[in-house]
């Protein structure tokens, strides 16, 4: 028996690396994770069909061309897709080490949509208009946190000190008070999401979750008493507690997005339903923030559980990528994925529904838009990367 076992250790151990090790790292691809990417592209096919839905009629009837953000959206498919290749193939690992430079390239970005480079759209400077796209660097900056907190935090290996989580904090208040002075309020709470999931996986003691909870309720109060919120601002974020809002200013889009996924019922009305108020073009942005709405409308409670299938899919295979990771990096970085996916899809559904507050968050995949997509699809390949490497 041991002369047996000590055959099989040589045959299975060349120059002292298992086989098994060695052929994963030759051949990565063998451990992809297809429900993730079946999904991810099942939701962009959803997405696709339901922009073009949301904005065939408005086109029609300004004499442009019916499929014009559907086109525009399968062209950032494309290259999402090749963005989702690249960051499936190079060893997530390497980002340790290039987590500073990627976290300043966000911070960068953010100070520079700030300057007159950045486009002014409704009232809020967030874009870099490039003729043929517009850039949203805080979607970017998403990513670029998530990796520079899970780099931080793995450091410290699950024994993280009140020194670490200020540091965390410090680290995600730049590009935070960045965002702020866009505005653009719906971000900043994503990142205050994100880091808290990555605070909780990263090892950080409830007193330290305590202490960040007593600062921030003193730091709202302070906001408010300070007058820091624009009063648009303010009218979102109170409207949907307000049982009788203004129809006529906030609480016009709110009302409209009820109005519409309670008429779709149980089967919906159909994307051909031309009397819809998808097709009637009355709710405003509904291409993007507001994409739930012609779901609920047009595919019904049937349709609107299907996506919601979907999502909660998606959002379990990022937390087992990370609960299979072989190191707190890969870990880390999974659980940041995850909890920005699914506090995206809970904030974005809950304000078309009426509980939660207007923020302008895009539902992932699904609403028009190239920089969430390739933010996405970077992700995706994030824990593709992470799955097919988490024997080595």
């Amino acid at each position: 028996m041991v002369t047996r076992g000590l055959a099989r250790g040589a045959v299975d151990r060349i120059g002292g690396e298992p086989v098994s090790a060695r052929m994963a790292q030759k051949a990565p691809i063998r451990h992809l994770d297809p429900t993730l990417l079946v999904t991810a592209v099942a939701l962009v096919a959803f997405g696709a069909v339901m922009i073009f839905s949301a904005t065939e009629s408005k086109q029609v009837q300004a004499g442009l061309d019916p499929g014009f953000f559907l086109k525009r959206q399968l062209v950032y498919g494309a290259v999402a897709s090749i963005v989702l290749v690249i960051a499936s193939a190079v060893d997530y690992k390497h980002l340790r080490t290039a987590a500073a430079p990627l976290y300043l390239i966000g911070v960068a970005g953010l100070a520079l949509v700030l300057t007159p480079l950045g486009t002014v759209t409704g009232g809020a400077r967030r874009w870099f208009d490039l003729g043929f796209v517009t850039v949203q660097p805080s979607e970017i900056a998403k990513l670029g946190v998530i990796v520079a907190l899970g780099a931080l935090l793995a450091r410290r290996k699950g024994e993280v000190r009140a020194r670490d989580v200020s540091l965390c904090i410090a680290a995600v208040l730049l590009p935070m008070a960045l965002i702020y002075l866009e505005p653009d309020l719906g971000t900043m709470v994503i990142f205050s999401a994100l880091t808290g999931a990555l605070l909780l996986v990263g090892g950080a003691k409830v007193r330290h979750f305590l202490v960040l909870l007593t600062l921030t309720v003193a730091a709202t109060v302070a906001v408010l008493q300070m007058g820091l919120l624009e009063d648009y601002q303010i009218e979102r974020i109170t409207a949907f507690m307000d049982p009788t809002p203004n129809v006529r200013s906030e609480g016009y889009s709110p009302f409209q997005a009820k109005i519409a996924i309670a008429s779709g019922g149980v089967n919906g009305k159909g994307i051909q339903d031309r009397n819809s108020q998808t097709s009637l073009d009355f709710i405003p942005e509904q291409h993007t923030d507001f994409i739930f709405t012609a779901v609920g409308e047009q595919l019904g409670f049937i349709g609107s559980s299907v996506l919601l299938v979907l999502f909660g899919l998606l959002i379990w295979r990022a937390l087992r990528i990370a609960a299979m990771s072989r190191d707190l990096f890969g870990s880390l970085l999974a659980s940041g994925i995850a909890a920005m996916w699914a506090f995206q899809v809970f904030v974005n559904i809950g304000m078309t529904v009426g509980i939660m507050p207007i923020t302008g968050i895009p539902l992932p995949f699904i609403s028009f838009g190239g920089s969430s997509l390739l933010t996405n699809f970077a992700c995706v390949g994030l824990l593709h990367n992470i799955h097919m490497r988490r024997f080595l």
